[in-house]
């Protein structure tokens, strides 16, 4: 077990679990339960952290770095984060718009002119090639990003017109620049008009080129001077440096569910663009300062990087009922949220498959990341493995019972 006062460089002042308010006789509830997952091959490994009131109180790592070579898993392990990207561009962009450079409610295309005349299919249309466009009622604007409102998809499901979609952020990154990314998307409509529809998308990728466009810096390059330094999150990047690659962690070879061969991409090689949606690269430790920063109202450590107001606005729901949230209930652990700007949003205690509180906020990512921030309960937990696949909705649900059982 890591003790977190064992911590060369804990992320947060330490303190006793009784003294935050855990019982000391359930915490071991969660090393059970996920020690008992490792053991039936559903996850290879995993660094768990939780902090209340600021102070560290639960840090723990699990299983194998490597589960081939049996390799013990570190805390200080190296993730591929995926969407957990999302929330640091959001940040990213929200600082902007403090300082003047970027509007909430503009549109897109006034910060890149090739998105400015994509069309829209018609709701409710099969996709087919052929199918008829419309012109749009109003522009996609920043927020429509944020929140997955903007019209965009991933291209699955039945969409055959969207195939030229690339399945993931990571896969865009991986074929084209960010340009050409961009010049891909523009010659494609629309799924929806703007603002009337949530569907999980591409949005945070375009928004990090929003970002590069504004700055004239790389986005990697800019959250690492505004953000990754002044919140000293010293191993987040957007590739694992050659001296960190030991500690980068690996996956199972089999999804736990299908029991179909899986891979995850090779976080040590480059993007050809930072993608925003998805190509980020970080620790437990350096996630948690980052959510703690959220959970204080922009601030750590006497580093200030956004408002009290700006972080109380992209927590709140920006999803009125003028937006259909059929695609947001697709997914098991978020039925019943709102969504925020860059991080789903709950609305009441009850719903969500799992215990929580309203106003809680998270996201997560497709490799088996996780973070969320109850500010009622002044709580943050950060979970760290590679586990894609359905598996990770369940260890998800999972982690929220856990953690909030052991409160008393």
């Amino acid at each position: 077990m890591n003790k977190p006062e064992t911590l060369q460089c804990p992320p947060l002042p330490v303190a006793e679990v009784e003294a935050l308010g855990f019982a000391p006789d359930r915490l071991p509830r969660i090393a059970a339960a996920l020690n008992a997952e490792i053991a039936r091959n559903a996850l290879p490994g995993a660094v768990l952290m939780i902090a209340r009131r600021g102070r560290l109180t639960y840090c723990e790592s699990f299983g194998y770095l490597d589960p081939a070579a049996r390799t013990p898993m570190p805390v200080d392990a190296l993730f591929s984060i995926a969407s957990m990207t999302k929330p640091l561009v959001t940040v990213g962009a929200l600082m902007l718009a403090e300082e003047g450079r970027l509007g909430i409610n503009e549109a897109v295309g006034k910060y890149l002119p090739q998105l400015a005349r994509m069309q829209v299919n018609p709701p409710h249309c099969d996709g087919s090639a052929g199918s008829p466009t419309m012109s749009p009622n109003r522009q996609m604007t920043i927020e429509d990003l944020m929140r997955h409102t903007a019209g965009l998809s991933y291209g699955r499901g039945d969409k055959a017109l969207y195939a030229r979609y690339p399945f993931s952020s990571d896969v865009a990154s991986t074929k084209w620049t960010g340009k050409e990314f961009l010049d891909q998307l523009a010659a494609l409509p629309l799924h929806y008009q703007p603002g009337s529809m949530w569907e999980y998308s591409l949005g945070l990728d375009v928004l990090g080129l929003v970002i590069e466009a504004v700055t004239g810096m790389p986005l990697a390059k800019y959250l690492d001077e505004k953000l990754f330094r002044p919140l000293q999150m010293r191993d987040t990047a957007f590739t694992v440096p050659a001296a960190a690659v030991s500690r980068y962690a690996k996956a199972l070879a089999v999804d736990p569910v299908t029991q179909q061969p899986q891979t995850l991409r090779d976080g040590t090689t480059p993007h050809k663009f930072d993608c925003g949606g998805g190509c980020a690269i970080s620790t437990a430790a350096d996630y948690l300062r980052f959510a703690q920063m959220l959970l204080n109202g922009g601030e750590l450590d006497g580093a200030r990087v956004l408002s009290r107001k700006t972080v109380e606005y992209m927590t709140g729901d920006h999803l009125g009922p003028e937006v259909d949230l059929s695609k947001l209930n697709d997914y098991p652990n978020i039925r019943g949220y709102g969504f925020g700007l860059g991080v789903a949003v709950r609305r009441s205690a009850g719903r969500g498959g799992m215990p929580s509180s309203a106003g809680e906020f998270h996201w997560a990512g497709s490799t088996g990341t996780y973070f969320w921030v109850d500010p009622a309960e002044e709580l943050v937990t950060v979970f760290m493995a590679h586990a894609p696949g359905a598996i990770r909705y369940y260890h998800r649900q999972l982690l929220h019972t856990l953690v909030l059982q052991a409160l008393v």
